[in-house]
Formats: structure tokens, C-alpha cells, sequence
């Protein structure tokens, strides 16, 4: 099973290019992602991300429905 998480794209470097790659924001945790799949992402746009992919953009309603769904996961846990 794959998991892709959303987060909300800080900055750009690069954009366009074959090496565009993007910081992302996690909950307060960043990480530099590749967003050669979405170059139509721009600074404030919510992506999904698996594996340090930006594989898709998508709305603020989406984006908090998923977190929502990750939090139940997460207070489910043992």
C-alpha cells in the first residue's frame, strides 16, 4: 500500500525544470520534495506527496479532509 500526504508548498527553486523541487510543510515539519509531476504548483497550493514526490495538487478541503482521516488513523494506534 502507498501512502501520499498533504502539505502546503512554502517555496519553488528551480520551477519547470526537470529538477523543480519545492519546500513543503508537513504540520510543522519541512521537507524538500521534487515537484517535476506538478509544475503547476505554486507557493501556498496544498500537493500530495509520497516518497518525496509531489504527485498531485489539491484543494484546501481536501487537504484538511485527508489530515483528518490521518489523525483518526494515528489515535487509533495502540
Amino acid at each position: 500500500m502507498c501512502l501520499a500526504v498533504p502539505g502546503v508548498l512554502l517555496e519553488v527553486y528551480d520551477a519547470g525544470g526537470l529538477f523543480a523541487r519545492g519546500r513543503v510543510e508537513f504540520g510543522g515539519v519541512q521537507r524538500e520534495v521534487s515537484l517535476v509531476c506538478v509544475p503547476e504548483a505554486g507557493v501556498g497550493d496544498w500537493v500530495l506527496v509520497h516518497a518525496g514526490l509531489a504527485i498531485a495538487v489539491i484543494d484546501a478541503a481536501a487537504a484538511a479532509a485527508t489530515r483528518a482521516a490521518l489523525a483518526r488513523l494515528d489515535e487509533a494506534a495502540p
